[in-house]
């Protein structure tokens, strides 16, 4: 059984850092796409980032703030987020597929069930 749990997430005030983390079980970690999502109050889920063994992108709003890296050996991807922003506050999930590499979340199989990031202007 799949089971991605995400953490890191908190109250930061506006430029602040924070670092989700999202720990993977049940799975070949190596050959799965990881990806951050992030849905705030009101709106549609939204991509943020992705990573496999192809590389990695983002969503332009979050480039050269964020960045996604994987830890093969510790089953965890990671979302590095520097200068936070007011409209980055959102629910992020982690996500996870085999074959598919990029922003359409319904293409990912397996989800987490997210971590509340807020950052207070």
């Amino acid at each position: 059984q799949v089971r991605l749990v995400e953490s890191g997430g908190g109250l930061v005030q506006a430029g602040d850092s924070l670092r989700l983390s999202c720990a993977a079980a049940g799975l070949t970690f190596s050959g799965y796409t990881m990806g951050w999502f992030r849905q705030a109050p009101g709106k549609e889920r939204e991509f943020v980032a992705a990573i496999s063994g192809s590389g990695d992108n983002y969503v332009e709003s979050v480039e050269g703030r964020f960045t996604i890296s994987k830890d093969n050996a510790k089953n965890t991807v990671y979302l590095q987020m520097n200068s936070l922003k007011p409209e980055d506050t959102a629910v992020y999930y982690c996500a996870a597929d085999q074959r598919y590499y990029g922003s359409k979340d319904n293409e990912y199989d397996y989800w987490g069930q997210g971590t509340q990031v807020t950052v207070s202007s």
